[in-house]
């Protein structure tokens, strides 16, 4: 029976370790893929984007100049108001004429060669000659076009003299890097490969999700454990360690989902803008405060890293230390590590710090979410919170648990351990 459930401990071992080693390597690639698919899915490429809006703004322009038609009725219409304008136009500068000249002698034959010719009677008797000039030039459709060349140039004018050129290197690279096109198509590609991954890899979770409950379970229901099992039940909690100290603990991810608004009757829209993304482990959180941080940020890191890294792996080692070697077993500083660091340690605190942490990110950014969306009537904003716990979490909260089973049961059978080497 000992041999079978020795056997059995060596089995979790080794399917531990193989499953923390795929699982380590999928979501190293989708974090690389995602962050990808991030990058151009921020909302610095769309929403925010004033080469965007000028494309934009070129498109629903052009089609209205398209659309641009005139008709017996809109055609009569216009050629009246055209015909006003220039009506008045003509007898601003009649009335500013015969001012001017009003003064001097000179101005006095000029005025009366005005008036005795009739030059501003005969320019009014062909303003309906011109208006209908006006109209046709407007109408015709090699004219529409150089209209729209002239608006599209303009346009390009007013972004390089008001906004700074933006970079796309980055955006280009990526583009380049998976060859799918298009920006639109390459976020399609993406997120088909991403989704891809995270069903392999939930597979994995829920076969190490099943390991841990089994482990707790075994180090429950078991009377006395021997040696070697202590040992595969540490070698198991110290793959979850790494595997929660390696892999992303915590993802904060706030998107527009979805935004729609109405320009000269056209409808505009945008989906799927990321405002903000962060998805860091236990280790590269320690790395950024202790290499870019400020005194109190180093400070800070050195005591995570201290308590929630290095604690850990000592009280690991000091456990197999302590089970095979009987004289260590008197030794004061081991048995510190292997007994009393559980009242040291912030393995417990900082698993419940990330899930706190969790759930005020999630709440804030839900509650300053729901105020984008009522900015406006007049625009459509759909927002969503996509932040989530990450499985360093889950394997860190399994280290946890099955840390303190492991040590409770070493601590309740130290008689035992004395004679059990067969």
């Amino acid at each position: 029976m000992k041999k079978i459930r020795t056997l059995l401990f060596v089995f979790l071992l080794v399917l531990t370790s193989c499953l923390s080693l795929l699982l380590y390597q999928i979501e190293t690639e989708k974090r690389e893929v995602k962050g990808d698919l991030i990058e151009l899915s921020t909302i610095k490429y769309g929403l925010f984007n004033v080469d965007q809006w000028k494309d934009i703004i070129s498109t629903i322009v052009i089609k209205k100049i398209d659309e641009f038609k005139l008709d017996r009725s809109n055609r009569g219409l216009m050629k009246t108001k055209i015909s006003k304008f220039l009506y008045k136009i003509i007898g601003d500068l009649e009335k500013r004429y015969y001012e001017e000249n009003s003064g001097s002698v000179s101005g006095f034959f000029k005025n009366g060669v005005a008036s005795l010719t009739g030059t501003f009677d005969k320019i009014k008797q062909d303003i309906p000659i011109f208006s209908k000039q006006i109209v046709d030039f407007v109408d015709e459709p090699k004219n529409k076009k150089a209209i729209k060349s002239y608006i599209i140039l303009k346009l390009n004018d007013y972004r390089k003299q008001t906004f700074a050129k933006f970079d796309y290197s980055l955006r280009d690279s990526i583009l380049k890097k998976y060859r799918a096109g298009n920006q639109t198509t390459t976020i399609a590609e993406l997120r088909f490969k991403v989704d891809g991954l995270e069903q392999t890899s939930n597979k994995f979770k829920f076969a190490l999700f099943l390991i841990a409950i089994i482990s707790s379970l075994t180090i429950l229901l078991f009377k006395n454990l021997n040696q070697l099992e202590f040992i595969l039940l540490s070698s198991i909690c110290f793959l979850f360690l790494m595997l929660g100290l390696g892999l992303p603990m915590i993802e904060i991810d706030a998107r527009v989902n979805e935004m729609n608004l109405s320009l000269l009757g056209e409808q505009i829209h945008f989906q799927d803008q990321v405002l903000y993304y962060k998805s860091k482990s236990i280790l590269e959180v320690i790395n950024l405060m202790l290499s870019k941080g400020g005194i109190d940020l180093f400070l800070v890191g050195l005591l995570v890293l201290l308590f929630s890294v290095l604690f850990p792996l000592l009280k690991l080692i000091s456990t197999i230390i302590f089970v095979l070697n009987d004289k260590s077993r008197k030794n004061k500083l081991l048995n510190f590590l292997v007994f009393k660091t559980g009242k040291w340690s912030m393995a417990d605190v900082l698993v419940v710090a990330i899930f706190m942490a969790y759930l005020g990110f999630s709440g804030i950014l839900t509650e300053q979410l729901g105020q984008l969306e009522h900015l406006s009537e007049k625009i459509e904003i759909l927002t969503t919170n996509k932040s989530q716990l990450q499985i360093g979490f889950y394997a860190f909260f399994s280290f946890t648990i099955l840390g303190l089973f492991i040590s409770s049961k070493l601590h309740s059978q130290l008689s035992v351990i004395n004679d059990s080497i067969d």
